[in-house]
């Protein structure tokens, strides 16, 4: 998250930035509502994720043993956790800070409701879900790849 000030005097949202970065943040959308087309951070998270989706195929494709394809999931995989991370983030900071930040000099001021609570929880939910699936899957590659490992119970 950065310290940068949004440039226009406009109301943001904290519900509507952690939705969209729980919806859209593999995207960046949540970067670019906050900080306009040219957020760097934005265009990085769309990069991951435009990177990361050929990487998947390619892991589909190769059933798991193509070492680019690996590379290029892990970056997409990282932007859309680091979306998840964002939600929560946006989600749990206070709306006295989050008006310092983004709102300040405007008369209008957040108060959050039971939806960023929402959010935060799915976000949460859904991260943590795809955490521990994306290390059972490369963990299980990388045993599996070891061979000669006898999984078997009897002697």
């Amino acid at each position: 998250m950065s310290n940068r000030v949004p440039s226009a005097a406009r109301f943001r949202s904290k519900t509507l930035t952690a939705l969209l970065a729980f919806l859209l943040g593999s995207v960046g959308a949540h970067r670019f509502y906050l900080y306009g087309r040219r957020d760097a951070f934005g265009w990085a998270h769309l990069i991951g994720t435009a990177l990361g989706i050929p990487g998947v195929l390619m892991l589909v494709a190769s059933h798991r043993t193509s070492s680019t394809g690996w590379v290029l999931a892990v970056l997409g995989a990282g932007s859309l956790l680091a979306a998840f991370l964002a939600a929560i983030v946006y989600g749990l900071r206070p709306d006295e800070k989050w008006d310092a930040q983004f709102n300040a000099g405007l008369t209008r001021r957040s108060r959050s409701g039971w939806g960023v609570v929402f959010v935060v929880i799915f976000s949460l939910f859904i991260g943590a879900l795809g955490l521990m699936a994306g290390l059972a899957v490369t963990f299980q590659t990388y045993f599996e790849s070891q061979g000669g490992i006898n999984t078997s119970l009897s002697d």
